[in-house]
């Protein structure tokens, strides 16, 4: 659907078409114009016009949520454009801003946001060249290295050295880009262009490098942290980090698989847990929790009850939640804030079908986003996940993928997922019916893809048909058989890959030693 365009927003579009033109009369702009200009320019990939515009920036703020946001000229949100081209031209011009601005009287700007940008599967940029967070990080702390050089080099004008912008950027940090951001970050009183660190994710790292990085991020600044894939932190070492570093303004955790494993919990351990509870409570900004793939059985009270702020996103699946921990979760001051809930990987209807959708009525005036993935959900269950979702007015997502579900019931589920008004995404598993007789559920990899694929798609046809006659094609229904799209992952996964290979290998070669050793 065409967005509309106000004539200011044309005019616009017209006059940075011709780069050429539009380059040369940049100095008689009147300075009110240039996030205008910007966001044409950007919609219309003009990098060399979006260059000059940020070289020659006039303003105190420049905010790239905000510019290609929804704006009165032109509504469309650009932001989830993470155009190669664009954001290239974008943090080059900011580099010669600091190059080419030799009055201080002219150095205005102050503060440079990219935290804004929205990383998504499908771009709509002609290049279709995108520059994920990965790359961004990797430029910008290239540049700002790039910078000192120069500064160094040359016999620049004192007032170059007054230039002080605080660049916000959400940096992700893997063992391939580690060495560039250290020397971004460690010299970064030296340079005009100070990178701040608002959120940070470390994959495919040593352990040793992620406690020495995050410390030199300023973690005080930091909102969001992800320790995600590859960097193997468990309970003694997330208790080291949080005993020596604080997070002020923490409102969103991340935690690798594994962290913690009560199967083994010793009396020290409970202490430990203890201690990381009582540390997590002294983040008083602590709102989104994700700590999926640990073993957390019966733990999750001692855990979470310390916390101040109620949570608002939470991630526990297959953490082998029981029955204790549910009653906690349902009961808890918690479930009436929470907007974001995963459980998958638990036997819902088998062990805790009561309490659970009690802790779904609680939380059914503000939950936006639920995933029962791997739930063991069947075709008997569904009368009840409708009477339990009916409550949940704001439901926007909805995940249910690995559950044995007859082609049958999902008809029956849809025709009740019409009815929630705000239901944007839907994610439902292939039905059971077209997958051999005998399949057992979790079902393997490798099983996967062995299902009827035509059967598959007349289904998937009549259930689309179901949302087309409710008139809801605002709905989107998907089947990612590998679970949802990750964008850090797709942008790193030739490194994710090769460090798995890697991981493997050593495993191996431990097992071949200790085999010889005992022959």
């Amino acid at each position: 659907r065409a967005t509309m365009k106000s004539l200011r927003f044309i005019s616009a579009e017209a006059f940075v078409s011709n780069a050429e033109f539009a380059r040369k009369s940049l100095s008689s702009i009147a300075h009110n114009l240039f996030p205008l200009l910007f966001k044409a320019s950007y919609l219309l990939e003009q990098g060399e016009v979006i260059h000059d515009l940020v070289e020659n920036w006039p303003l105190v703020e420049f905010n790239m949520g905000k510019l290609l946001g929804t704006t009165v000229d032109y509504q469309e949100d650009l932001s989830h454009r993470t155009c190669s081209v664009c954001l290239e031209s974008c943090l080059t011009g900011l580099r010669d801003y600091v190059l080419n601005h030799p009055s201080p009287y002219m150095n205005r700007l102050k503060v440079v946001d990219l935290t804004g940008m929205k990383d998504v599967e499908v771009q709509f940029c002609e290049c279709k060249k995108t520059m994920g967070r990965w790359a961004r990080t990797q430029l910008l702390s290239k540049l700002c290295l790039e910078l000192l050089v120069y500064l160094q080099q040359t016999q620049c004008n004192p007032g170059t050295f007054e230039i002080s912008i605080d660049v916000l950027i959400d940096l992700f940090v893997t063992e391939r880009n580690y060495e560039l951001v250290v020397q971004a970050l460690l010299k970064k009183c030296y340079c005009p262009l100070k990178i701040c660190c608002v959120a940070f994710r470390s994959d495919n790292l040593a352990l040793q490098k992620f406690f020495y990085i995050i410390k030199l991020t300023d973690p005080s600044l930091l909102r969001k942290l992800e320790i995600v894939h590859n960097v193997r932190l468990e309970m003694e070492h997330l208790e080291i980090l949080f005993n020596s570093i604080h997070f002020p303004l923490l409102m969103s955790l991340t935690l690798p698989a594994r962290t913690f494993n009560v199967r083994r919990f010793t009396a020290t351990d409970e202490r430990m847990l203890t201690n990381i509870g009582e540390k997590m409570g002294e983040m008083t900004q602590l709102t989104e929790l994700s700590m999926s793939f640990s073993v957390l059985t019966g733990r999750i009270q001692k855990l979470l009850s310390p916390l101040k702020t109620p949570l608002k996103t939470l991630d526990v699946s297959n953490c082998s939640l029981n029955h204790a921990d549910m009653a906690y979760l349902a009961n808890s001051f918690h479930a009436n804030h929470l907007e974001a809930l995963d459980l998958s990987g638990h036997n819902i209807p088998d062990l805790y079908p009561s309490i659970f959708f009690k802790l779904l009525s609680h939380s059914s005036s503000v939950l936006r986003s639920l995933t029962l993935e791997d739930c063991n959900i069947q075709d008997t269950h569904v009368n009840m996940l409708i009477l339990g979702l009916s409550p949940c007015q704001k439901l926007q997502e909805f995940k249910f993928l690995g559950n044995p579900l007859s082609s049958q019931a999902l008809k029956h589920l849809f025709t009740f997922l019409c009815e929630l008004p705000m239901l944007k995404n839907v994610e439902f598993p292939v039905p059971r019916d077209c997958y051999p007789t005998g399949i057992t559920y979790p079902i393997e990899d490798a099983s996967l893809c062995r299902f009827d694929h035509q059967k598959y798609e007349s289904v998937a046809e009549e259930l689309n048909l179901i949302l087309l006659q409710a008139n809801r094609e605002d709905v989107k229904a998907s089947t990612p058989l590998f679970g949802s799209y990750d964008a850090a992952v797709q942008e790193t996964n030739n490194e994710l890959g090769a460090y798995l290979i890697k991981s493997f290998k050593e495993t191996l070669e431990k097992f071949t030693n200790s085999l010889n050793k005992m022959s």
